[in-house]
């Protein structure tokens, strides 16, 4: 158990972390999760889906049902920012941080499924057939949910003078 949590935890946890932001709550998911890997591993089949994948779906529920129940409770909302570990350059590490937000900005321009397939691609770097063992999808539909998501970023972030007028 402890190599499938090293193995996944840093992935799940950032899968987690797109979708309800970094921080406690985040956190909270990523135990979650692995403690329902831990209970339900005994009942887990290698019928034409991955371990990986199979641990994503748990974290995609696991979000799902958070996202419902925060939506029935009203919060307000901690102003926080995640703060950028200093490192010697802090030109670069400003210029970083506007990247990124930029990138978080024109995420949010995306469907669902296109956000969600691309996160499983990149972010957590789950293989075509693994992002669609856990979205329920052809292998194909990701191709192109992943294709359509990064030329829609590409189009937003041109679009925010995010792009240097290379291609």
């Amino acid at each position: 158990m402890a190599e499938i949590y090293e193995a996944n935890v840093e992935g799940v946890y950032r899968f987690i972390s797109f979708k309800v932001g970094r921080g406690p709550e985040a956190e909270d998911l990523t135990h979650d999760v692995f403690l329902k890997v831990v209970e339900s591993i005994g009942s887990f089949q290698w019928k034409g889906i991955t371990l990986k994948a199979w641990i994503y779906r748990i974290a995609h529920n696991a979000m799902v049902d958070y996202l419902r129940r925060r939506s029935r409770r009203p919060t307000t909302p901690l102003d926080e920012e995640m703060p950028i570990p200093a490192r010697d350059d802090p030109a670069a590490e400003a210029e970083l941080k506007v990247s990124m937000e930029q990138v978080a900005a024109a995420m949010t321009r995306l469907t669902e499924a296109q956000r969600q397939a691309i996160t499983l691609r990149f972010s957590s770097e789950l293989s075509i057939e693994e992002a669609a063992q856990v979205m329920k999808k052809r292998p194909g539909a990701i191709k192109a949910l992943q294709h359509s998501g990064l030329a829609s970023l590409r189009r937003n972030l041109i679009g925010e003078g995010g792009g240097h007028g290379e291609d």
